[in-house]
């Protein structure tokens, strides 16, 4: 009657043996580390990277407890802040030798201690909250008006190229802040340009009004466009954000919207506020330019002559020199899109690019002039400048759609489109709010949350032990598996802890420990109805299911209603809240009762449990269960 089959103690063991392995990793803490990435986006972090900074360590005497390399950046574990500190110097010295110019960022962070063999079965920690491990919190305020003027001056050029196509002469175009002022010499003429406006431009609102002997038109963008536009500048600002601070390596970094035009962003484990700020700060722009084919130019590429006038010398990333000439065909303002993609021909990797109306028609005219010779797409990152890829003009490419081949890897086609994707901040930022939160207050929050948890735990386990005797006991288990579950499936999920889900973890102690109390109920109200030991156990544990579930389901159904409609702390609770309940269901009931029947299920003539004093409601007198 009340004995697992095999197969549901296999499930038990894996659950156990998973959940433990998988929570391991939060019990070693973290040590100081530092973390080199790359300062500029064609600069790759490889192996001779990390080579040069063991170098770089070995000649300051310093000895690391891990160096690894992972993905595009290279993390070096130390034992104390010292020698964190001066491995920052050793390493910036060896790999950043012009400092104006950096190739590379060295910044300090935390990396766990987790040993080598859980990190390769993809046991990690999971990702702790700024309140709990400190960092650095910013509130970025974004210039809306300057994104309302860039988008006025990007329209006043496609103004000027519309009424030239349509040959409409004016007598001149000017810009007043976000407005646009065209003024025509009659009537007639300006009639016509406002047949265009309406047309083309359905951002703009116009008004005629006389000025002397002409008329000025004038052209403002309007109020649900400026919404729109002020919302894109918003969200790509947001989007760049989130590239640039990969660079850093931040776990689980926060970077959500704030009112209408502010931007919050957290970086939990950044010691390093400077380079943070630095990162946050940092401007690049994308331009096409024509390569100069010139004889001239070819003798400056192999640096036997001097760069023709009107021509400047860039470097591509192998190194090789490339001569462009100053004038800017398309910027990264045209470009809607980048993707990595195959020839479909000679199945060579690709990228393909995807450019707005202006960039459409400039390019093809451009393409359409210009067969055979080179075009160079450039990224600027703090003025300097470097050629990400030179192609040929192979023929005229019109209807916006242009791919880029030749010479390529697929990884190299990947990082093209991701460089030629991320574009610049579509608005100016400043920093209004800056809070820094040290280590040693994360570590003091940790301890207190852990003290909570911990001293909540050791109450419940009291009080069912002393209440419900050897019941009391097997419930208390249940309830440790049930933490152990939820710290793995945290981990496992790379979640973000902070305060408030360590909060929620509390409250989940004392809701998971309820179904044990309903069950433990229901087989004393079985022994007070007269069943035997095993057919109490037995009923006890079906009859309490429905009620358990059906609580546990109206308090899920609240906890994915935080997490959906909440944000921030709130929604931090919430998930920890929702993950609490479903591994409270399974431990509170088929672990508990595992351990029931492991313990009574093979007692053929079971006469008493030890499940505290089951009290007679008919009389006086009691019936000890054990």
């Amino acid at each position: 009657m009340n004995r697992y089959p095999v197969w549901k103690y296999v499930i038990i063991v894996v659950a156990l043996l998973v959940g433990g392995l998988y929570a391991l990793p939060n019990f070693f803490g973290e040590s100081p580390a530092v973390q080199v990435s790359a300062s500029k986006t064609l600069v790759k972090v490889d192996a001779d990277t990390q080579l040069q900074v063991e170098a770089a360590l070995k000649s300051a005497g310093l000895n690391a407890d891990l160096i690894a390399r992972d993905g595009t950046s290279i993390k070096v574990r130390l034992d104390s802040t010292d020698a964190q500190l001066k491995a920052k110097d050793a390493i910036q010295k060896a790999l950043i030798p012009d400092p104006a110019n950096p190739s590379y960022v060295v910044a300090l962070n935390l990396q766990s201690r987790s040993p080598a063999w859980l990190t390769a079965l993809n046991a990690a920690p999971m990702y702790l909250g700024l309140d709990l491990r400190g960092g650095v919190h910013f509130m970025l305020q974004v210039d809306m008006q300057a994104a309302l003027t860039k988008r006025a001056e990007s329209l006043s050029g496609d103004v000027r190229t519309s009424l030239r196509e349509k040959n409409i002469r004016h007598s001149g175009i000017s810009r007043n802040l976000q407005s646009i002022e065209v003024k025509f010499r009659d009537m007639a003429t300006l009639n016509s340009a406002k047949a265009v406006f309406q047309d083309q431009f359905p951002d703009l609102q116009t008004v005629d009004t006389p000025d002397g002997t002409e008329f000025k038109l004038t052209a403002s963008i309007k109020p649900e466009a400026a919404r729109r536009i002020q919302d894109q500048a918003l969200k790509q600002n947001i989007t760049t954000l989130h590239n640039r601070i990969n660079e850093l390596g931040v776990a689980e970094p926060v970077i959500q919207q704030q009112g209408l035009d502010r931007i919050v962003v957290q970086l939990p484990g950044v010691q390093d506020t400077a380079k943070a700020k630095d990162i946050l700060g940092r401007t690049a722009t994308l331009e096409v330019r024509l390569v100069d084919e010139s004889a001239e130019a070819r003798a400056a590429e192999l640096g036997t002559g001097m760069v023709p006038f009107g021509a400047e010398r860039y470097l591509e990333r192998n190194g090789q020199a490339v001569i462009v000439k100053k004038q800017v065909i398309l910027t990264g303002e045209n470009l809607t899109d980048a993707q990595p993609g195959f020839d479909g021909q000679t199945q060579e990797p690709t990228v393909n690019l995807n450019l707005d109306a202006k960039g459409t028609r400039i390019f093809r005219d451009v393409t359409r002039d210009n067969v055979g010779k080179r075009m160079a797409i450039l990224l600027f990152e703090k003025g300097k400048g470097e050629v990400v890829t030179a192609p040929v003009i192979r023929s005229e490419i019109g209807g916006g759609r242009v791919q880029i081949s030749g010479r390529m890897t697929t990884v190299e086609a990947n990082d093209t489109a991701l460089l030629l994707r991320a574009g610049s901040l579509a608005a100016p930022m400043e920093i209004i709010e800056e809070t820094t939160i040290g280590p040693s207050l994360g570590a003091e929050n940790i301890a207190k949350g852990f003290n909570s948890v911990a001293w909540g735990f050791l109450a419940v386990a009291l009080f069912m032990c002393v209440y419900y005797v050897l019941f009391g006991v097997f419930s208390s288990v249940a309830l440790a598996f049930n933490l152990l579950l939820l710290v793995a499936m945290l981990s496992m999920l790379q979640a973000t802890l902070t305060l408030p889900g360590m909060a929620a973890m509390a409250l989940v102690l004392g809701m998971a420990i309820d179904s044990n109390v309903l069950i433990n109920e229901r087989i004393r109200e079985e022994l007070r109805n007269g069943a035997s030991p095993q057919a109490a156990i037995h009923t006890g544990y079906d009859r309490a299911w429905a009620t358990i579930f059906d609580s546990n389901i109206t308090t899920l159904i609240a906890g994915l209603a935080l997490l959906a409609f909440g944000s921030g702390p709130v929604r931090g609770f919430a998930v920890v809240h929702c993950l609490g309940i479903m591994t409270s269901m399974f431990s509170g009931v088929f672990f508990s009762r595992g351990l029931v029947n492991l313990w009574y299920g093979r007692q053929n003539r079971l006469k008493t449990v030890a499940i505290g004093t089951v009290w007679r409601p008919d009389t006086s007198s009691a019936l000890k269960a054990e």
